[in-house]
């Protein structure tokens, strides 16, 4: 690993540090103008930077053993860091956070079983790649363990808000027997105007631990205050973040305390790395199981009320490991464009599908123009089936 001083307009005498992966580079970046010129947008972005240091991972041997681990861990925690394991499929790489300053390579290099210490360079570190190179699964559900990641696609869909206990059993029932175990509902509603439906809120909650009781569907459901979290978490399996709370630190702050996977949508103004960033905070206060959800942008077009932004899907799988899935109802806000962008998004390569459906969308207490009906929603789970077997997935 060698450094430039001043690359790129950077003030001077400030060190940028070329990773270890530089030499990796593939295609047009692969000669040292490439990779200068690569140096120049990350020195411009201001994502080199030495000051304070920047976190470093560990990785191990291939037969490096469970004590080997161990012992690195405890020896980056005597130090006052934050050790983060990630077992991959051929080894075990570990991430430091905190003031690297304190850390000599060399001390941790002669320990067994260490294989080489790379510096991470993305602003978000546990939720990028250079941490954690594989590909991440997140399961959700106690009696069915239903997986969020690659070779799986998964689907969730119910109503945009729980209403009462005997629509929602209804909805339940007409899932499990179309094979799909993950329920979404919100009971606490982030509503534009302060004059619309506001979910039942806590009593929700207690209809939705009915139902998951007597279906044994996932629930997915949104919180919106650290406050809520506690009473949520007792009955969710996926935690909702939404868009306008994607930067309410407090917020992912305190799910990231939950044991319960948590969802994060886009927020709706959100770049890639801001979102990855939001993420960031889930993963730094210590849960690892979080799955991104773009559901819609703004910008100038009228003719859908978000911009499903199916694009972001190639570089967030390139840059983060994080499994990500597709909310096509919020995309889109019409329902006959529901069915053609869930397509649209399992072919881009999201890992699931979150989608609103309700058995008279018409009567529905909210957002009833971007819900499906039962038989609305058959077809597309007949054609996302076509689909999937054609690209090697399986629906769950």
């Amino acid at each position: 690993m060698s450094s430039f001083a001043g690359v790129g307009g950077g003030r001077a005498g400030q060190a940028i540090v070329i990773p270890s992966s530089a030499s990796r580079f593939s295609g047009p970046e692969s000669s040292n103008r490439g990779v200068l010129f690569r140096l120049r947008r990350l020195a411009d972005k201001r994502i080199l930077d030495t000051r304070g240091g920047c976190p470093m991972l560990i990785v191990m041997n291939t037969q490096a053993t469970q004590e080997q681990i161990d012992e690195v861990c405890d020896r980056i925690v005597a130090l006052g860091l934050s050790a983060h394991p990630m077992p991959g499929a051929t080894r075990t790489a570990i991430g430091i956070t905190g003031n690297i300053d304190v850390v000599d390579p060399q001390s941790f290099e002669a320990l067994d079983g260490v294989r080489e210490l790379v510096r991470v360079t993305k602003p978000y570190k546990l939720a990028s790649r250079e941490m954690h190179m594989d590909d991440s699964t997140v399961e959700v559900g106690v009696q069915n363990r239903i997986p969020i990641g690659p070779g799986t696609f998964t689907v969730m869909a119910g109503p945009c808000s729980i209403e009462n206990e005997a629509m929602t059993m209804e909805i339940a029932e007409y899932l499990v027997s179309r094979g799909v175990h993950c329920l979404r509902g919100g009971v606490f509603k982030p509503r534009t105007s302060p004059y619309a439906f506001q979910g039942l809120e806590y009593e929700g909650l207690e209809i939705l631990d009915r139902v998951k009781q007597r279906t044994g569907v996932a629930i997915v459901t949104e919180v919106m205050e650290p406050d809520q979290v506690a009473r949520v978490d007792e009955v969710a399996d996926l935690l909702q973040i939404g868009t306008r709370n994607m930067q309410n630190f407090p917020l992912l702050k305190r799910v990231g305390k939950a044991k319960t996977p948590v969802l994060l949508k886009r927020g709706m103004s959100a770049t890639l790395e801001e979102w990855l960033m939001a993420a960031e905070y889930v993963l730094a206060g210590g849960n690892k199981q979080v799955v991104l959800c773009e559901r819609g942008i703004r910008t100038f077009a009228d003719h859908s009320r978000n911009t499903l932004d199916l694009s972001v899907i190639p570089p967030a799988k390139q840059y983060s490991h994080l499994p990500i899935i597709v909310d096509p109802s919020h995309g889109t806000g019409k329902r006959a464009y529901v069915h053609p962008m869930a397509l649209a998004g399992l072919a881009a390569g999201a890992d699931g599908l979150i989608v609103e459906i309700h058995p008279q969308p018409d009567k529905a207490m909210s957002d009833g123009a971007q819900t499906l009906n039962f038989e609305q929603f058959d077809r597309l789970l007949e054609d996302l089936r076509r689909l999937a077997e054609v690209l090697g997935r399986r629906i769950v």
